[in-house]
């Protein structure tokens, strides 16, 4: 199973940025979908994406124009599930998981807490929630993948300079230490799983020249259960996809 994961800073505009043409050529079985800005009933382009093969699900925010995930598959999934039961969250359409045959699925939006202190304890509220709502999905569906933009940078090897960052949202201690707790109650960041280089990102601002320096943070993952860890076949990051301030991430799982 081929996975890929991409925060699209708004699905429209990616699209307009030859977004299809990069799909095809990716050939992925699970594209998870993150901050696509959009409905369904905005994109003309369905037609399309269903002759490249893929059914698609979509969890918009009810504010217009802002976050919300979507599942586009070429593997039809045995259930969908919009959400996780959270008001505050699912109205930011912020959690959307397919479940497979042999794993499931999840595309999560983290929030950011850059735009003040107000959404920065939102943010941690969501955290300290999403972990009790992933402890008991984790029960249920042992074999989990959640792929998304998590907002979170985790070690010092996953931003271009940690000392001038240390007060920024997204690399503050407790941000950290919950990622630390995270992958140690049962996940596998599965891009360090496999490789420990360092200078790979996934966002970059748009300001200074930050992509073309490569001056970036990685924020966006494919963490897989560990009841998967023996699946991992391939984890990477796809920087020279550009429809976005993010790049899509990939990960493949065999299972025979």
């Amino acid at each position: 199973m081929k996975i890929v994961s991409y925060n699209v800073n708004g699905i429209r505009s990616a699209l307009s940025k030859n977004f299809l043409s990069w799909l095809q050529a990716t050939n992925a079985d699970v594209v998870c979908l993150q901050e696509i800005k959009a409905s369904p009933d905005q994109l003309v382009d369905l037609p399309l994406l269903e002759q490249l093969g893929y059914e698609h699900y979509w969890n918009p925010a009810q504010k217009k124009g802002y976050s919300g995930t979507a599942i586009l598959t070429r593997i039809t999934p045995k259930h969908v599930e919009y959400g996780c039961g959270m008001e505050d969250y699912d109205c930011e359409g912020r959690i959307l998981r397919a479940d497979f045959e042999h794993c499931s699925v999840m595309s999560a939006y983290f929030p950011s807490g850059s735009s003040g202190d107000h959404r920065q304890f939102f943010k941690y509220r969501f955290l300290d929630h999403f972990r009790e709502y992933i402890d008991k999905l984790k029960t249920e569906y042992p074999r989990l993948v959640l792929c998304g933009d998590l907002n979170i940078c985790h070690r010092a090897i996953d931003i271009h300079n940690p000392k001038s960052n240390a007060n920024s949202s997204g690399f503050l201690p407790a941000e950290r230490e919950w990622m630390e707790n995270f992958l140690e109650s049962g996940f596998v960041d599965t891009f360090r799983h496999l490789n420990q280089e360092p200078h790979n990102y996934t966002w970059w601002s748009y300001r200074a020249n930050a992509r073309n320096k490569n001056l970036g943070w990685r924020i966006d993952y494919a963490m897989a259960s560990k009841a998967l860890e023996q699946n991992i076949r391939r984890s990477a990051i796809l920087c020279e996809a550009k429809h976005s301030d993010h790049c899509p991430v990939l990960l493949e799982l065999s299972f025979q």
